[in-house]
């Protein structure tokens, strides 16, 4: 996993078309204690994420030069900075479309401020924790290891990419000794808040883990969804896996 690497005070890059609503931001988080710069356009997005290596992103999907979403997968191509989007209204459409892109979060418009920093602390909380090392020893599952204070899992001797928050779920998962896990249990460990938390969160991360650890997601045997309840982790117990 790359990321960031962060020192002194965080500092959190806007990209927001709307002047009035970027300048508020940018106040607002700098009053915090972050660093902060704002830009307009996607194409500016990723000029200022390659000049100033933000420790975390806030973008909005509806951007002139370029769509959010698009900016989203760019960025996730070589990066797992934190990602938190910016949508104009709850529509789970616009929602799924911008975690299935790569963010690890979403607010919609209208948005009060102190739900949008507590999105904020929690994410880099949360990544600082995986930089330093997740405590928990080695797990193997058939072919699927998982290495937690490395960052690293492998599938039949392959490393597998897995951004920050889909290695942590995965470890969240594997943790628990097969038990149901609900989707505001994974909030809770992973995203690190109940409150402001949003179960769809949770099901596209799974969705984009299972993409990439299962032989095949339509028909997972790592990560099983257990209705009504949450999310099991409960591998073949042999190892043809």
């Amino acid at each position: 996993m790359t990321g960031p690497t962060g020192g002194g005070r965080e500092r959190i890059l806007v990209v927001e078309d709307d002047g009035r609503l970027r300048d508020a931001l940018r106040l607002a988080l700098e009053e915090e204690g972050y660093v902060v710069d704002g830009v307009a356009d996607a194409r500016a997005g990723m000029e200022a994420f390659a000049e100033k290596s933000p420790d975390l992103v806030l973008i909005d999907l509806v951007l002139p030069g370029g769509s959010g979403l698009d900016l989203c997968k760019e960025l996730r191509r070589d990066h797992d900075t934190p990602i938190i989007i910016i949508t104009a209204r709850d529509d789970s459409h616009d929602v799924v479309a911008g975690l299935e892109s790569g963010a690890d979060d979403y607010v919609t418009k209208p948005f009060v401020f102190k739900e949008l920093s507590a999105r904020i602390r929690a994410l880099l909380r949360r990544f600082r924790m995986a930089d330093d090392g997740a405590g928990q020893s080695r797990m193997v599952f058939g072919d699927l290891e998982i290495l937690p204070d490395e960052g690293r899992v492998i599938r039949a001797g392959e490393d597998v990419a897995l951004t920050r928050t889909e290695f942590l779920l995965l470890c969240e998962l594997a943790g628990s000794n097969r038990r149901v896990l609900s989707r505001e249990r994974l909030l809770d460990g992973v995203w690190g808040y109940t409150y402001f938390g949003d179960g769809r969160v949770v099901d596209a991360h799974i969705r984009r883990l299972r993409k990439k650890i299962e032989p095949d997601p339509s028909q997972p045997r790592y990560v099983l969804t257990v209705r009504g309840l949450g999310y099991k982790f409960d591998p073949p117990t042999n190892d043809s896996a």
